[in-house]
């Protein structure tokens, strides 16, 4: 078995190697969400019907070559399935104030470059992001609107996260890793009642960025509630909660 890793240790090798100039933490990020859309790809294969990225050179920002430096090349080849169906697949992508948000919305951006249809939420406030999360909440922005709510005071049950019509997929970028104390009473309520109430009657895919939010990764705890996921995409190294 592969090394097991503590959310604080997998954070100080995320900072060593920002730190030595190898990697940015953008990069990382960028990895991190284009590692869960061709990790959805492959648990999920019918959903790859939704289409292809553009058969041009990528930049780290998802938008086409030649709009700014920093190009990330794909070789012109798209890794993704080409849409085959003509059916739009349809994607809700919740995201949390830190950086596993910031995740979220790079799955966001990569999905809608693929053609599909995406709802964003930020739960939190856009101006205390992370940095790099902050940039690619930005990023988004330039494609598509975010519904933004609050998590102190927590959102009221009737203002939450409303999915309008079918669903293909939810994708949980919460709070991942850095969930260490449990939720508060109202958000614990509108994560258990809400969020599981409008996954099931959409009929969707759950996919959770690093961990299900609510589950410690360290200990494997549930932290007042946490929210099912039907596929876990981690990063680097397994974590002992998992276990």
């Amino acid at each position: 078995m592969s090394e097991i890793l503590t959310a604080a240790q997998m954070r100080a090798i995320e900072q060593t190697a920002i730190e030595s100039g190898e990697v940015t933490g953008l990069e990382l990020m960028e990895r991190a969400g284009r590692g869960v859309v061709e990790a959805i790809f492959e648990q999920w294969p019918a959903l790859g019907d939704a289409g292809a990225l553009h058969d041009k050179p990528l930049r780290e920002d998802g938008l086409e070559g030649g709009q700014a430096p920093n190009a990330v090349s794909d070789g012109g080849q798209p890794p993704y399935p080409r849409d085959t169906s003509g059916k739009r697949k349809r994607a809700v992508v919740l995201c949390g104030p830190g950086n596993n948000g910031g995740d979220g919305f790079v799955v966001a951006r990569l999905l809608h470059q693929l053609g599909w249809e995406l709802e964003a939420f930020l739960y939190g406030n856009a101006e205390k992001l992370p940095p790099d999360a902050r940039e690619n909440y930005e990023r988004w922005l330039e494609l598509g609107a975010v519904r933004t709510r609050a998590i102190d005071p927590p959102p009221l049950l009737d203002d939450s996260v409303h999915i309008e019509g079918p669903c293909d997929l939810v994708v949980d970028a919460l709070f991942g890793t850095g969930l260490t104390r449990p939720f508060r009473s109202i958000f614990s309520m509108f994560a258990d009642q809400n969020l599981r109430k409008v996954m099931a009657e959409a009929g969707c895919k759950v996919v959770a960025v690093d961990i299900p939010t609510g589950l410690c990764s360290d200990s494997g705890a549930v932290l007042g509630t946490c929210i099912p996921a039907d596929l876990v995409v981690t990063f680097h190294r397994k974590s002992w909660g998992m276990f």
